[in-house]
Order: C-alpha cells, then sequence, then structure tokens
C-alpha cells in the first residue's frame, strides 16, 4: 500500500494505516504524506520507510511507484486527504494501473464522483470507499437478518448522527480538523450532512438494501460566522413505500460520535448504536433479543467480521480493518486470477460514493426548495 495524505499531525491517515496492517494482509511501502514535502519526509521517516519511497507529492509517487518492477512497487493507495483532494489522485492512480481506497465522500461534488465512477469501470481497478461504519460485525449482523426476513415487510428507518464538538466557531483557532471541515472549497458546499450525514444515510441504505427515492430537507447554520450546515433534519422516502428520519448535527452540545439507527418491519425492530458496537438489539411485541459476538446464531457475514471472544469490545479500528481486510482479499484474488468470496467482496464502493454525493446534492437542493419533496438526484 501506498498512502497520499496522512502526515504526523493528520487524524484519520493514522487511523487508516493502523487498520490497514491489522490482519498482516498490507504492508505500507510509500507515501505522500503531505503537500508539504519536508512533512512528508518527516512522516515517512517516523514510519521507518525508506527515504526513496517517499514522495513530495502525489504526482511523483504514482508515476515513480510505476516505473518499479511488479512485486516492488505498490498495488493500491490509500487517499486520506480533506475532500477537495479525493479526486485527483485517486484519477492519475486508477489511470496508471493503481487500485484505489479512498476516504468518504469520494470526492468534492457529484460530477467528479460520476467522473471517477467511469474510470473505476474503464480500468477494470478495485475501488473501496472507506464507510467505516459498514465494517461492525453487528451492522453485517443487522442486514443479514433484514435481508432473511426476520423483520418482514419494512416500514420504517430512524437514522442520526450527532456530534458536539463545533458547536463553538471552532475554525477560528488553530484547530485543523474544523478549518478545513468547515471551508466550502476543501469539504465541498455541504458542512455536517457532507461529514456525517453521509455515514448516516449510507448505513441506512447498507442495511435496509433500499436505495432513497425523495426527500425533504431543512438545513441550518446554528453558528455565527461559519459557512457551511451544522446542524440538518430529512424526511425520506426509500423504495418499496419505506419511510424515514435522518437528523445529522455537529452543534448537539455533549454528544460525541453517538450514530444509531433504528429499522422497524411489520414482524420486528432493530437498534444498534455506534458507541456501544458489540450490540445489536432486536425487538417484538413479546420482548427484545440481544445480540453480542459469539453470542447466539450469528450469520456467517458476522462471524466472518469478529476477532475476539464475546465480551471483548470491538470497535472503530477494527470496523475500518475489515474494509482493509477485505479489499486486501479481493485484491490477491483479482492479482492470481480468481474469483473473490463474495464474503470478503464486501466494501463500499465508488457506486456507494456517487449516492453519497448525490445526497448531498439532493439535501442541498430541497433545503432551497419551496417545494416539500425533492426527488433524489442520480
Amino acid at each position: 500500500m501506498g498512502m497520499i495524505g496522512g502526515s504526523l499531525e493528520a487524524f484519520i491517515g493514522a487511523v487508516h494505516r493502523r487498520a490497514a496492517v491489522f490482519d498482516g494482509e498490507i504492508e505500507l511501502v510509500c507515501g505522500a504524506f503531505s503537500s508539504n514535502p519536508e512533512k512528508s519526509k518527516a512522516t515517512g521517516y517516523a514510519l521507518y520507510l525508506p527515504d526513496e519511497r517517499v514522495y513530495g507529492s502525489f504526482e511523483e509517487m504514482i508515476l515513480k511507484e510505476k516505473e518499479l518492477p511488479e512485486g516492488e512497487r505498490m498495488d493500491f493507495v490509500s487517499i486520506v486527504t480533506p475532500n477537495h483532494m479525493h479526486f485527483p489522485p485517486a484519477k492519475l492512480a486508477l489511470e496508471n494501473g493503481f487500485h484505489v481506497v479512498c476516504d468518504k465522500p469520494m470526492t468534492l461534488n457529484l460530477a467528479e464522483a460520476k467522473e471517477l465512477a467511469r474510470i473505476v469501470k474503464e480500468t477494470g481497478k478495485l475501488f473501496c470507499l472507506t464507510h467505516n461504519y459498514t465494517g461492525y460485525p453487528m451492522v453485517k449482523e443487522a442486514r443479514e437478518m433484514v435481508r432473511s426476513g426476520k423483520l418482514g415487510k419494512l416500514r420504517k428507518v430512524v437514522v442520526e448522527y450527532p456530534q458536539g464538538w463545533l458547536s463553538k466557531l471552532e475554525e477560528a483557532t488553530s484547530y485543523k480538523q474544523a478549518i478545513w471541515r468547515t471551508d466550502p472549497a476543501q469539504s465541498g458546499a455541504a458542512g455536517c450532512m457532507g461529514d456525517i450525514g453521509t455515514h448516516a444515510e449510507n448505513l441506512a441504505e447498507y442495511i435496509t438494501g433500499l436505495k432513497i427515492t425523495e426527500l425533504c430537507a431543512d438545513l441550518t447554520i446554528f453558528v455565527e460566522g461559519r459557512k457551511l450546515d451544522d446542524d440538518g433534519n430529512v424526511l425520506l422516502h426509500f423504495e418499496d413505500g419505506v419511510k424515514g428520519v435522518l437528523h445529522a448535527s455537529q452543534i448537539a452540545n455533549g454528544e460525541e460520535n453517538a450514530l444509531n439507527i433504528r429499522i422497524y418491519g411489520e414482524l420486528g425492530g432493530l437498534e444498534w448504536r455506534q458507541m456501544e458496537p458489540n450490540t445489536l438489539i432486536y425487538r417484538t411485541q413479546e420482548g427484545q433479543r440481544i445480540f453480542r459476538p459469539a453470542v447466539g446464531e450469528l450469520s456467517a457475514a458476522a462471524k466472518a467480521h469478529i476477532r475476539v471472544p464475546s465480551g471483548h469490545p470491538e470497535g472503530f479500528f477494527e470496523a475500518f480493518a475489515n474494509l482493509y481486510r477485505n479489499f486486501a482479499v479481493t485484491l490477491r484474488s483479482v492479482m492470481e486470477g480468481k474469483e473473490p468470496d463474495p464474503l470478503y467482496a464486501d466494501f463500499p464502493s465508488a457506486e456507494d460514493g456517487i449516492r453519497g454525493l448525490a445526497f448531498i446534492e439532493t439535501v442541498l437542493q430541497s433545503n432551497q426548495s419551496s417545494e416539500k419533496w425533492t426527488k433524489f438526484v442520480e
């Protein structure tokens, strides 16, 4: 693996690196860790990489790695930069024969997402979008329960993602994460909805297997001086007549990372909370049953993503690691000319990336429209 972005001062880059090596399937061999060549070199030195495999730009890395012999050069690149720098390196990597893992959202806007998906299809390379919450074993168990008909015909989905870290104008300080995430030039046209609302959208579609068809959105900027939305409420219509509610906020004082989802059908309901990831609650009018890893009859999909015995919580790093492990196992099959195992060919794709950017664009259109419902942009 090569990495673009993720210098020593970055947050998410270190998460990706640790997750990638979790299962021994992936080795970090090179990187362009910052647009500042000195920062890139310092990061490479700290990670014990040879000087000649630490690059001053992503263009230099991709083109020089391409010149190396097969078996020595990187097999794929992980892109962990701010949103506006997802498309250029992903495009260049794909066009030069490298597979790609990319942080979400896939690109800065929908037009770029569609173009990148076209390139993925044209080159035939693997592409993984790191919607990491789909990597949790209990999320996969929830999806399998829905697929198996355990809930009956679905009726309602309630998904929310409240945070409180932007309750003040943090971007006016030296807080780097706040500065770029609230800057339209780097983050895109949406703030809270682009950053975490897309996680909620992706989780709802992943578990239910249903696409959002139309929505009614209300976005707000509560913190004076902020350029992008920091709170949003969205009514959802899914396929098959299923109704939903999505709420995302970064000004919910006191909240940390409280992503949670509830799904209700004719026969029962499910609830999963990211801050208690080992617990999946199944409810009926007769009572409730709580699932945890290695307890009860879990599906093959859930078991394939569990690493530790019952009572030992698995969390954020493991969910990320499941995406990287699945990508690596699938990539190995492709490189060996074998048919990938569907159990592991389970990671968000370029199509999921398009859905995320289309969700953002539809939400923005709906927020500005006087009409109640806005058709989902395809």
